[in-house]
């Protein structure tokens, strides 16, 4: 990264594996922190052949959630790699990790020793319940964390049992409040001078998007339930049929009631069944049948240039293969290009949010497994003799 990005001055060592604390490392390193993916030499990250898809061996999530950092192996398990590990914590100033709580402290490794090797250390610790609490040392992954929080009882159709999201949803969500963490707790040393750990639980992270569900059932005695693809009472806003494809349209709000009616052709503005946002949603089903019943008559295309000539928010519901050929997403460079030696140019998201300033850049493909250990371990003074040794001995 170069010198003008944001965080290229903090050194982080990643520990974690799979998605919730490497997507905290990725949204770091993304914006020029140096971060470090620390993994054992004979149990690397399963990230590396997760996917839907591959390429030979490589997992095409891995280009994505290893881009821009460099891999380290190190053996964790043994005194010899511990020790490796505390001399890289010594000039580190975030360190990421999603083992199960209490792993860290069974190899010597707690916020206990670390913090007192390095007081300007932050921990960010990824886990599925917290640090604390009675559930604290369950296993938990994304699915189990958005069950708890809420979520996958609110996704689906209303017969059917809870659906998921296609993508890990509770991951993520909780490698964006890590990173969050990380960077007020940076902000936070800037003043005091002292590190702290961040503790980022999957469920806590899903709960924080749950809006008003809480005090909704708490104060109204509401409870929400699947709703399909509508929110309820919340109408129009869902995805309606065309004769080539299916979009979006969202115009719950009087004003764009209205521009919509006109678009369709319609008097629905003054039927006192849609005439408010109150009646539309006593109304919805039969609002959305006479909208589908509308758009199955064009095309996508027909009906997005309508729905743009009347101001009224729609879209197309894309597939990858939809926005590769965007021209929106292509003009706002929000699908970049990384070069990676195996599998040659790489299309993938780019950073977010852009800063014009200081913006995320993608300068450093995904590792391959141990591609920096060398480099790294020279960086800290051990002899390439002590090297070949270390490697004999599985510890790097």
């Amino acid at each position: 990264m170069t010198k003008s990005s944001p965080l290229s001055d903090l050194k982080v060592i990643e520990l974690g594996q799979l998605i919730a604390g490497p997507f905290c490392g990725q949204l770091l390193a993304d914006f020029g922190a140096d971060v470090v993916k620390v993994e054992a030499p004979d149990r690397p990250d399963p990230a590396r052949g997760w996917g839907a898809a591959k390429v030979g061996d490589i997992g095409l999530m891995w280009p994505v959630i290893g881009r821009g950092k460099r891999s380290l192996t190190l053996n964790l398990r043994v005194p010899e790699g511990q020790e490796i590990l505390k001399r890289l914590v010594a000039e580190a100033d975030i360190l990421v990790e999603n083992f199960r709580p209490g792993t860290l402290e069974k190899w010597g490794l707690g916020p206990d020793v670390l913090m007192a090797l390095n007081p300007r250390l932050i921990m960010v610790r990824v886990s599925g319940y917290g640090q604390t609490g009675p559930e604290a040392h369950k296993a938990g992954y994304a699915s189990v964390g958005e069950a708890k929080a809420g979520l996958r009882h609110l996704i689906g159709e209303p017969d059917r049992v809870p659906a998921r999201a296609g993508v890990s949803l509770g991951d993520t969500m909780t490698g964006t409040f890590a990173a969050l963490g990380a960077m007020i707790a940076v902000h936070a040393r800037a003043s005091t001078g002292k590190g702290q750990v961040v503790d980022a639980a999957i469920y806590e992270s899903v709960m924080a998007f749950m809006e008003g569900l809480i005090p909704e059932y708490a104060l109204a005695g509401h409870t929400r339930e699947r709703t399909g693809a509508i929110l309820p009472k919340v109408a129009p806003s869902s995805v309606y049929p065309c004769s080539d494809g299916m979009v979006v349209i969202g115009a719950n709000q009087d004003t764009l009631f209205a521009r919509l009616a006109e678009m369709c052709g319609a008097d629905w503005a003054s039927d006192p069944r849609y005439a408010t946002h109150d009646a539309r949603g006593e109304n919805q089903l039969e609002l959305d049948e006479k909208i589908g019943a509308w758009t199955v008559q064009h095309t996508m295309a027909e009906v997005l240039a309508l729905a743009e000539a009347h101001a009224v928010p729609s879209g197309q519901v894309n597939t990858a293969k939809d926005m590769l050929a965007d021209a929106h997403i292509a003009a706002r460079e929000a699908i970049v290009r990384l070069a990676h030696p195996i599998l040659g140019e790489v299309p993938m998201q780019a950073p977010a949010p852009k800063l014009n300033e200081t913006p995320g850049r993608l300068e450093r493909p995904a590792p391959a497994l141990g591609e920096h250990t060398s480099e790294i371990l020279t960086g800290l003074g051990i002899a390439d003799d002590q090297q070949v040794e270390l490697k004999s001995r599985g510890i790097i």
